[in-house]
């Protein structure tokens, strides 16, 4: 019983693979936000866009 207590104790406070998780949780919230924020995402880049390509028109003409 004391052999299996102190491999327990060892397992919970091993944190070797507590960067993984970190990732993976930090990947999740950015999937999460993109997908709630999908429409304003988009409407910022079609604004980026249209504003490069008026830009880019007027040094090249």
């Amino acid at each position: 019983m004391v052999e299996r207590d102190r491999s327990l104790s060892a397992f919970v406070e091993d944190e070797s693979g507590m960067g993984v998780v970190e990732i993976i949780l930090i990947i999740v919230v950015l999937i999460a936000l993109v997908v709630i924020f999908k429409q304003q995402i988009t409407t910022l880049v079609n604004n980026i866009w249209k504003s490069i390509n008026k830009n880019a028109k007027t040094i090249y003409s």
